[in-house]
Parts: structure tokens; sequence; C-alpha cells
């Protein structure tokens, strides 16, 4: 076990190593699909996000390689850009965010902003208490710088 998978990569550390990718995207995922809904009830003819979020796990198998995904995550900032609601736009960018970590772990610290875009009152609330309690641990201070 490298000194990552102990105590977490450094902050400065944008890239991440494929393992640290491979387990980090699962946590991105699954945080996108809660947001699914959302984009969905405004878009629901737009498979983009799903197809997208269903290759993660391709990734996460090695699969899919890193080409493939960014594609998907392209896919999905497209979602984003044909989205006339914000917050269903905004979901997107969560989807494009998360999909995007099989390129660079940095895209993860992108998914609380994106949320914070996408909902409001008491679901946002509960979607950021969400991401915050499943992020693994060794990621807890990549992801929030704390």
């Amino acid at each position: 076990m490298t000194n990552d998978q102990a105590t977490g990569p450094e902050l400065t550390n944008l890239t991440l190593s494929e393992l640290d990718r491979q387990e980090l995207i699962e946590w991105a995922a699954t945080c996108a699909h809660r947001l699914l809904p959302l984009f969905d009830r405004h878009r629901p003819d737009d498979d983009r996000l799903a197809i997208a979020l269903d290759a993660v796990e391709k990734f996460r198998e090695g699969k899919l390689t890193v080409g493939p995904m960014r594609k998907q995550a392209l896919g999905c900032h497209a979602a984003a850009r044909d989205c006339t609601d914000p917050a269903a736009a905004s979901v997107a960018r969560v989807c494009g965010q998360a999909v995007a970590v099989a390129h660079m772990g940095w895209h993860a610290r992108n998914l609380p902003r994106y949320t914070n875009k996408a909902l409001s009152g008491q679901a946002l609330t509960e979607g950021l208490e969400f991401q915050r309690a499943h992020v693994p641990d060794r990621f807890h201070v990549y992801i929030y710088g704390e």
C-alpha cells in the first residue's frame, strides 16, 4: 500500500493514480445518480447522462480507458448546454464532472459546487450531507480541503 492509498492523495495532485481515480469515480457517480431525476424531469428523452454514468463501472473494471470516458463527460456538458432549466443543467454538469474523474481526480472537487447550483433548501442540505458522508475517508481532505 502506497502512502496515498493509506492517507489519501496530496491536495496538489490534480490527476491521481488510476487506482485512486477508479475508487473516487464510484463515489462521484453515486452522487450524480442521486440527482438524475431532476434532469430527467426536464429532459426525459436525453439519455446522455445515464449512458455516461453507466460507463463508470466499465472504467472501474478496466474495460474503458480515459479517452472514451472523456467523450462521455463531454456529452454530459453538451447536455447541460441543451438545457433550458438551470437546475437540470447543473445536474448535467455534476454528471460531467463525475465521469471526468476518470481523466483527472480534481474533477471530483466540483461535485459540491454544481450540486449547490442544482438543489435548494432541504434537498440541497441533504444532497451535500450525503456527499460528505459517503466520500471515502482518505479522499475527504482531497475533496473538501479540510
